[in-house]
Order: structure tokens, then sequence, then C-alpha cells
């Protein structure tokens, strides 16, 4: 005999299974994380492989527009009926794109470039629907550094976190004390801008309200 509390959680799972799919085409703990803050679990996660090159003079917006469309794309083939979201960060100075250091001297290149200055960071979503049309969106963030010593350089490097972090830093890390200000969307430096997602979602069938595991079922 199942417990109410039992029973519940059981209606719960079933009003979830019986809505739309949900696909993360990503490996990112850190977007996980962003969508588990509202609620929102994905059905499948299947990072798409794909490579990360950027064409000559692309503009670093536009390379983390068109990279999130490519892993979309990848992805979808494998998942019908589905909705694909991919996602792909960027961080830029000026023109130029600051991906993910290769070793620990380019991550001191990195940061030392970074170093009291703007830079911009810029996320390209993009989600594919179930009858295959796709939707894109980026969104940019403006972040300052404080002008880093060399205490803070080798400290920071120390730490490993820079690795497999665009720009070779983590702003909801250690990274944070690397900052000095930001404007913008702060889940968007992250990597995954909760706000504009959220819209993009609702406004193409998949309603984040009633699919969040965050709202009580009777309310679903």
């Amino acid at each position: 005999m199942r417990h109410a509390g039992q029973k519940e959680q059981t209606d719960q799972t079933m009003l979830l299974n019986n809505g739309p799919k949900l696909v993360l085409a990503s490996a990112s703990p850190r977007r996980q994380e962003l969508l588990a803050q509202i609620g929102l679990t994905p059905d499948s996660i299947d990072p798409a492989d794909i490579p990360e090159i950027p064409g000559d003079g692309e503009k670093p917006s536009h390379l983390a527009s068109r990279l999130a469309a490519e892993k979309a794309a990848a992805v979808a083939v494998r998942h019908p009926d589905a909705y694909i979201l991919a996602a792909d960060t960027v961080v830029a100075v000026g023109r130029r794109a600051l991906g993910k250091a290769a070793d620990e001297q380019e991550a001191r290149r990195y940061l030392s470039m970074l170093s009291g200055r703007r830079h911009r960071v810029h996320t390209g979503m993009a989600l594919v629907l179930p009858d295959g049309t796709l939707r894109k969106r980026t969104v940019s963030s403006a972040v300052i550094f404080k002008t880093l010593d060399e205490h803070d350089i080798q400290s920071y490097l120390a730490s490993g976190e820079w690795q497999g972090k665009a720009g070779a830093y983590a702003i909801q890390g250690l990274g944070s004390l690397l900052v000095r200000q930001i404007q913008g969307s702060y889940s968007n430096i992250v990597g995954l801008p909760i706000h504009e997602l959220a819209t993009m979602l609702s406004g193409n069938g998949f309603d984040v309200w009633k699919q969040s595991s965050l709202m009580p079922a009777e309310n679903r």
C-alpha cells in the first residue's frame, strides 16, 4: 500500500513524463545547475561533438550563435519529436574570442589580458522544436575585472578552476574574486541566460511553469 506522499510523488512524475521532452545538447554541469534552479531536468543529456573553430574574421557573438546552432542540429537527428537545447559561451576582448585555455601558460595570458579591463561574454542559444524548426538567440553581458597582481593570477591558476572554462575563469566560483563589476545577466556569464531561455521556451510551446518540478502538481 502506497502512502499519500508516495502517491503524490508518483503523480508528479507521471505528469512530467507526459509533457514535452527536453534534451540538453551540452555536458556542462553549470548549465544543468542553472536549469535545476527553475525546476527543469532534461530528459536526456546528449552533448554534441563538433569542432569549435572560429572562422576567419568571425565576430565572437556570431561564433557563439553559430556553434550553438550546429550543436543543436547535430543532436536533433538523434531525438525526433523533442525540444533540443544547445548553447555556446564565448568570452571576448574586443573582436578576439577567448576559448578554453589549453594549458596553464595560456590561462595566464588570458587572465593578464582581462586584468583591469572590460570584456564581454556572449552566449548563443539554439532551440530545435519538435517539428524541426530552429530558434536562435544570443545574449551578451559585460564583465569588468579588477587589476590583477601576480598573487591573484598565481593563486587562481593554482586553484585549477580555470580548466575547461571560456576565458580561463568561472564567475560562479573563485573567479568571482577577480571580478569588480558586471553589466547584464549573471546567469549568461555562467553559461545560460535563464530569463531569455525561459522566454524562448515558453514562446515556442514549452511552458516552463507547467514543466517546472518546483511547482505544486495541482498547479501544473
